[in-house]
């Protein structure tokens, strides 16, 4: 696939849920698309190839692109178990501003994701290692204004650990797929529920506040 064909596709997938995507935007998701694809080559990243069908690129580009509506005014961004970099690159490259943390426990991984930081001068930083080993460093404490998470099991125990790194007021926004009788994620204080937002068909970003203690 050359990047005159990625815009092409990537343009007719956004259009499909009403996204317009400036090309410079296009531009800096197709040396992520490339990059993921050429390191993929000599690790496992994705099982997608250059040739992926157009509900992979829904799911590695276009939800993300999608959430970043939610993220108006955030400056700190950190994501939980970021792998192949999506939705962590795609949300960052989507919003102006925002300074990224990843978090992968997979040293050749985080290689990667530092290779795409570095191509793509986005700001931010990669630290390999377990997010739960985070908890107990003071400079990662209500430090961030949203939290996204993808493959991470969402039982209240891991939201009451992730929600540390969220400032009171910030939110958490987790990538999932729906299914007939989904249910919104259990909340437990210092979090609540607020709003179901649907991305492309088959999935959803649910989206938890964390409440400001008087």
């Amino acid at each position: 696939m050359t990047a005159k064909e990625f815009s092409q596709r990537l343009s007719r997938r956004a259009k499909r849920v009403r996204l317009i995507l400036p090309p410079e935007l296009s531009s800096r998701l197709w040396v992520y698309f490339e990059l993921l694809f050429r390191w993929n080559e000599k690790i496992n990243l994705t099982s997608l190839t250059l040739d992926t069908p157009d509900e992979a690129i829904d799911r590695l580009l276009i939800e993300p692109l999608l959430a970043a509506k939610q993220l108006n005014g955030t400056k700190n961004l950190i994501d939980v178990g970021s792998g192949g970099g999506s939705p962590a690159i795609p949300l960052a490259l989507a919003s102006i501003g925002v300074r990224l943390v990843m978090v992968e426990s997979k040293a050749r991984k985080s290689a990667f994701l530092r290779d795409v930081l570095r191509q793509l001068a986005l700001a931010g930083s990669v630290e390999t290692t377990r997010f739960e080993e985070l908890l107990s460093r003071p400079e990662f404490h209500e430090a961030f204004d949203v939290l996204s998470v993808r493959a991470v099991r969402t039982e209240p125990r891991t939201l009451n650990s992730l929600q540390a790194f969220v400032r009171p007021g910030g939110r958490l926004l987790l990538f999932r797929a729906t299914s007939a009788g989904n249910q919104p994620v259990d909340a437990v204080p210092p979090l609540r529920w607020r709003e179901a937002f649907p991305l492309v068909q088959g999935s959803e970003l649910q989206i938890l506040e964390k409440l400001r203690i008087p």
